[in-house]
């Protein structure tokens, strides 16, 4: 029997790194769940003819291209994903959403508050949706985390702990491309938003921060021959204080040796603790202070399909999701908000609020003082 359902045509602009995830997405989601649309890997475009056919290749796109304009003048193309360097996002889906197509972006969604801002107020008025790529928010476990908090399960939130670190920049020789380019942002606004992002999604709105940005390689090669002078902080640390009376804190950085992907919370509470490592994603350490002496320690919970989604993905616990079927629950909340079934999980207002914060905190930490969000 033929599939009835409408098609929905993606056109992706960037092959990179989270390029491929975002396909390795899409693809899952359409065998995994029982999406309202037909998704289709319509187009793909990168900074060559070569470089795109190549992607669209390997990735299986009908078409490909050297120019990302052409994704936009497509009439067939429904949904546009960015997933370039961050400073190209604006321009981009700004000409998406003029061309009325629905964006799909990765974090951060612009190196500056203002144009995040200018970016979600265009999407509104078009009426068009929107995703920012947050996929550890999907996580089954971070649900669960969530439900506890919310139900009272861990009492009276008193203090949050996060950090994302990771290595990819420790080596001063490493240019670092756009990444410490000032107006594509620094640690914090790349890395640290998935720690500001995970904090208030776990417990409300941040009210206040101190900030603490650090450039610790000043110099690193230009790729000329010479080298150039880095503005863009390393390690970026914020305390925070939460709505809900909690307070805390969070730290990024890009140059933390040996961390292949350090995104870690804890969370103490009146009657209870939790505990995440990304490392070990489908693991939840939990504390209940209830338990009788001599019995009290942190037991771990194994995701399974008690955690929806994760039994679309497998019938059995313990036997682990992974980064990239993240990223497929992600797309499907994208697809079932532009179906309609569903308010849009984390659209271009919410990352505009989280890159206020980020700004909030880099200039709280130029001021050394407290800065009210």
């Amino acid at each position: 029997m033929a599939n009835s359902k409408p098609k929905l045509n993606i056109g992706l602009i960037g092959t990179g790194f989270m390029g491929k995830t975002h396909t390795f997405g899409f693809a899952a989601a359409n065998r995994v769940f029982d999406l309202p649309y037909d998704l289709v890997l319509r187009a793909v475009a990168d900074r060559t003819d070569e470089l795109a056919a190549a992607a669209g290749a390997e990735f299986g796109f009908e078409t490909s291209t050297g120019d990302w304009r052409s994704i936009i003048d497509d009439a067939s193309i429904d949904v546009v994903d960015i997933t370039t360097p961050n400073a190209l996002h604006k321009e981009m889906a700004l000409a998406a959403i003029a061309a009325g197509k629905h964006v799909y972006c990765e974090k951060p969604l612009a190196p500056l508050a203002a144009d995040a801002i200018e970016m979600a107020e265009a999407a509104e008025a078009a009426g068009i949706r929107t995703q920012v790529g947050f996929n550890y928010l999907c996580n089954p476990i971070m649900i669960l985390a969530r439900e506890m908090i919310q139900s009272g399960e861990l009492g009276e939130i008193r203090s949050f702990r996060g950090v994302h670190a990771e290595e990819f920049m420790a080596d001063a020789s490493n240019p670092g491309g756009f990444r410490v380019d000032p107006a594509g942002g620094g640690a914090f606004a790349d890395i640290g938003s998935h720690a500001l992002a995970t904090a208030e999604y776990l417990l409300g709105p941040i009210t206040a921060v101190m900030g603490d940005f650090v450039t610790a390689i000043k110099e690193r090669p230009d790729g000329k021959g010479g080298t150039r002078q880095i503005e863009v902080d390393d390690i970026g640390r914020a305390f925070l204080r939460f709505e809900n009376g909690a307070s805390g804190n969070i730290e990024a950085s890009w140059i933390a040796t040996g961390q292949e992907m350090q995104h870690d919370f804890e969370i103490y509470g009146s009657k209870g603790a939790i505990l995440f490592t990304q490392e070990r994603l489908n693991e939840l350490r939990y504390y209940n202070a209830s338990d009788p002496e001599g019995r009290r320690g942190f037991r771990t919970i194994l995701a399974g399909p008690e955690h929806p989604p994760y039994g679309r993905f497998c019938v059995a616990g313990g036997h682990q999701l992974g980064f990239n079927d993240l990223k497929a629950i992600e797309v499907q909340g994208f697809v079932q908000a532009i179906a309609g079934e569903r308010p849009e999980p984390f659209n271009f207002r919410a990352g505009a609020r989280i890159m206020t914060v980020i700004e909030a905190i880099a200039t709280s930490s130029k001021a050394r003082a407290w800065m009210e969000l």
